[in-house]
């Protein structure tokens, strides 16, 4: 049974990974998530679970990095849902088609062996 690694975020805005006993950075996070391994992210004073948090300055970090994923107007239409449908329905929504397009892109990928999330060669 995997059980997941705890960061703790520091009132300072500073994350610190208690596996590997350091200070990391939203790319490092990023790098979690990409890898599929398990984290927590706790706020240090409150003892809050914030993980949802820092994946959205993650995701913030990325939009501002490099191409941008989420269109203004995606953006906007997820505004207006908020307070206007159910969350868990809008939610499951979005998953669903996410884990529809990954679906398809493996599909693509395994034939073509390019990595939909790096877009380079799968290793063997």
């Amino acid at each position: 049974m995997s059980t997941s690694r705890i960061i703790k975020k520091y009132p300072n805005r500073r994350l610190y990974d208690t596996e590997e006993s350091r200070y990391i950075t939203l790319s490092d996070v990023r790098r979690l998530v990409v890898d599929e391994r398990r984290f927590v992210v706790v706020d240090k004073k409150t003892g809050a679970d914030i993980t949802r948090s820092v994946l959205l300055q993650v995701i913030s970090d990325q939009e501002q990095q490099s191409a941008s994923v989420l269109s203004e107007a995606f953006l906007v239409q997820v505004i207006r849902c908020h307070g206007q449908t159910d969350p868990q329905s809008l939610a499951s929504q979005l998953e669903s088609t996410l884990r529809r397009y990954l679906s398809e892109l493996k599909g693509f990928s395994d034939h073509n062996s390019i990595n939909p999330l790096t877009s380079g060669p799968q290793m063997p």
